[in-house]
């Protein structure tokens, strides 16, 4: 009965107008938080896996302290983001363009701002997104004309053949994680001893 009670009490907090921009604060900190437990997780346990050292126990804790890390950032972020946006909105009268901008350079400085393995994946992917959104920017505000041929191909090209240059000529620029990927495909597959390791095994023990 008084569990009954308490449900009923907070599901009518939740209804409530009132206290909606508190409660959407602590919501985004939960969904950041489980949001990047998801996106961490399989990733690191299938890099790990594939190209991590260590015993079973070491890869299983390198694993679950990326994910701890990435999970807690977005978490942080998130709530650290819309408290602010709420504070600007409310120091303002309502909420302006610009408050985005100012809350996330905020955010980013105090929460991916520390130069580490998680912080720069998940900006290096923020990157990339940025880069095609503005070019898309750029076309829908009239300030570039819209190619009348697709230039997604130009742009393939362009990418593979800077980074395949940097790879073999300048392989210590790039990322480690991406070196490990490059280093199985294009360097392991020029050695093999048998015709075990060669369709079998990459190397004696590995995949």
């Amino acid at each position: 009965m008084a569990a009954s009670i308490m449900i009923q009490a907070a599901n009518g907090i939740l209804a409530s107008a009132e206290y909606f921009d508190v409660l959407s604060v602590l919501k985004g900190l939960r969904n950041g938080a489980v949001y990047g437990v998801k996106v961490r997780f399989p990733h690191a346990l299938v890099m790990t896996f594939l190209f991590g050292r260590g015993t079973t126990l070491e890869k299983f804790r390198g694993i679950l302290k990326a994910t701890y890390m990435h999970s807690k950032n977005l978490a942080k972020f998130v709530f650290l983001y819309k408290s602010m946006m709420v504070m600007l909105q409310r120091m303002e009268g309502k909420e302006q363009h610009f408050h985005s901008f100012i809350a996330g350079v905020i955010g980013g400085y105090l929460v991916f701002g520390e130069n580490n393995k998680i912080n720069s994946q998940i900006n290096m992917y923020l990157l990339s997104r940025i880069l095609f959104g503005a070019a898309r920017l750029l076309v829908k505000k009239g300030i570039i004309q819209e190619p009348k041929t697709d230039p997604f191909p130009i742009f393939a090209s362009i990418v593979w053949g800077i980074v395949m240059w940097q790879f073999y000529n300048h392989k210590e620029v790039l990322q480690p994680s991406l070196q490990n990927s490059m280093t199985y495909l294009y360097r392991d597959s020029n050695v093999w001893n048998d015709l075990w390791d060669f369709l079998v095994f990459n190397k004696p023990g590995t995949i």
